[in-house]
């Protein structure tokens, strides 16, 4: 991986991990594109998106200090600690179970396409649906409905559906407000990026003491400040605007990829 290849690469995932447009799906279409395969560079991405979630820890760092220092006093810490394992379970355990076939049936830029498609006319569908707000604080949130965003969450194991965007508009169907259901989607990330990225760096330990690491580190550096920048970008629209706009997107960027791979413009 070059330098430019790797800047590249660290936008990508830091702009779309945390916006409902799928960042998995992205970095698949740009891997595709500048020609990068192999386990090294799948292992390399997820590294990448452990750099991401970093700035969601940086961006919260009071409420998640907070919690940390209040758990033995403090009920709400302990509820919200725990809605963050309960939210984690079905991501977790079905990524556990089928990887290897998600990743070699469903990582191809048809299947992306497709689900940026599919996911966008589904925004579409729920932002026109009337919002009664019953949850306006992340610290409301009971385990059923962490449980429940858990499992609007675990599509997103099909690429191109949007970790976020499953999490997000599941949470509008079941009553959050917009600004609780995209906070709440950037703490639900936490707990399974954490860790994928902490195994992913487990198994690489002899590969990175004869690797150059800086593409590596220069790819995470760009990952995280992309990804604070495109977090306040969110958290500062999403109270005033629907999340429309960013579902055409979806379906303008999948139509794109369909009609490139049927005229031959792109082999994907």
């Amino acid at each position: 991986m070059s330098l430019i290849e790797a800047i590249i690469l660290g936008l990508v995932e830091g702009i779309t991990e945390f916006l409902p447009i799928s960042s998995t799906g992205h970095l698949i279409l740009t891997r595709d594109l500048l020609g990068l395969h192999g386990d090294a560079v799948d292992r390399q991405l997820i590294i990448i998106q452990g750099a991401a979630i970093l700035a969601v820890v940086w961006e919260f760092r009071q409420k998640l200090f907070s919690t940390a220092f209040t758990l033995h006093s403090s009920a709400v810490s302990r509820r919200f600690l725990l809605n963050l394992f309960i939210v984690s379970i079905p991501l977790g355990t079905l990524g556990l179970l089928f990887e290897d076939q998600i990743k070699t049936l469903l990582f191809n830029p048809m299947t992306v396409a497709i689900a940026l498609i599919v996911g966008g006319v589904i925004i579409l569908w729920a932002e026109r649906r009337t919002h009664a707000e019953r949850v306006t604080s992340v610290d409301q949130l009971t385990w059923k409905d962490a449980l429940t965003l858990g499992l609007f969450q675990a599509l997103a194991l099909i690429p191109g559906t949007s970790r976020s965007g499953a999490t997000i508009i599941g949470g509008l169907l079941t009553g959050l407000s917009r600004r609780t259901a995209a906070e709440f989607s950037f703490f639900a990330a936490l707990p399974a990026l954490i860790a994928a990225t902490l195994y992913e760096l487990w198994k690489a330990r002899d590969e990175f003491a004869n690797t150059d690491l800086t593409p590596l580190i220069v790819s995470c550096i760009v990952s995280f400040v992309s990804a604070l920048l495109a977090t306040k970008f969110l958290l500062r629209i999403v109270s005033r605007f629907s999340f429309a706009g960013f579902a055409w997107y979806r379906i303008a960027f999948g139509a794109v990829i369909l009609v490139s791979a049927y005229t031959g413009l792109v082999s994907w």
